[in-house]
């Protein structure tokens, strides 16, 4: 996953374009057309449509959005496009609470963050799709087990990643001992919480040093160092430059979320989506 984003889309607005896509609908009501299909998603519903999939998505009322270009993974569990899941909201608050608070845009670099971030959603509709049948068989072994704990503190992370966090705080937030954690954590994202908040603070670094004017020193206060010293330690550690000359990069060449195009309003409402289906040409992530 690249990106991640909250958009209010108007009644009879569209969202359409190729590549993946998955959706959260916070309010409102949006139709979801394939080829030979419409559904309708609800509040709290989410959905999933694989790169090969053409859809477009459109407002039937004023509707709150969460949407993202996420892409499955081959696993041994085959999942149908699309896959609406019914009362994820409900079933999800942790994950509610991240994507509604933590917009998602990566750039040049492979992402920690991002692909645990993805993997916390993955996670949850893994947990909410049925396995595979096979005969002699109660089923197929599921996916990974959504964690809300996880997803909790990964939240307040993101939210906060100038505080001064330490790992007995981030289990206290959850009312679970360190290693227990510690131990959720490395299931659930391949990465310990200090790791995965080194990440979060390094994420909201490139974004302040990329899209505002800001000094080195606000930079570093604002994702949580100390001093300008330790903030360039860690950052060039991870990027084997320092944070000014990071910043001197070329950006312009740079694509974010190349799939996605703005919502269009409806003018024809029993129009159905490009059938043609195209290859997705975006590494699997």
């Amino acid at each position: 996953m690249t990106a991640l984003r909250r958009e209010r889309l108007p009644a009879e607005a569209s969202l359409v374009r190729p590549g993946a896509l998955w959706g959260l609908v916070l309010s409102g009501a949006v139709t979801l057309e394939t080829a030979g299909d419409r559904r309708t998603i609800l509040p709290g519903d989410a959905v999933l449509v694989d790169p090969r999939t053409a859809h477009r998505l459109t407002a039937d009322v004023e509707t709150d959005l969460v949407h993202g270009d996420l892409r499955r993974s081959v696993t041994s569990t085959p999942l149908p496009s699309p896959l609406v899941q019914r009362r994820f909201g409900k079933e999800h608050r942790g994950i509610v609470a991240l994507v509604t608070t933590c917009p998602l845009s990566v750039q040049c670099r492979v992402d920690r963050f991002a692909s645990a971030y993805a993997g916390l959603i993955g996670a949850a509709i893994s947990s909410l799709s049925p396995p595979p049948e096979r005969a002699g068989d109660q089923g197929a072994v599921r996916g990974p087990a959504d964690d809300p704990q996880v997803a909790e503190v990964v939240a307040a992370l993101a939210a906060r990643p100038g505080e001064p966090w330490n790992l007995d705080r981030m289990a206290a937030l959850v009312h679970l001992s360190r290693s227990a954690l510690t131990d959720r954590f490395r299931r659930a994202t391949g990465h310990s919480p200090m790791r995965m908040l080194r990440e979060v603070r390094m994420h909201r670094a490139r974004l302040l040093l990329t899209k505002q004017c800001l000094a080195v020193t606000r930079v570093a206060f604002e994702v949580g160092y100390g001093s300008v010293a330790a903030f360039s330690r860690a950052f060039a550690a991870d990027h084997g430059v320092s944070p000014l000359a990071w910043r001197a990069i070329p950006r312009a060449s740079v694509a974010r979320y190349p799939q996605e195009r703005p919502a269009e309003p409806r003018r024809h409402r029993r129009s159905s989506p490009d059938q043609q289906q195209r290859p997705d040409a975006v590494p699997v992530q």
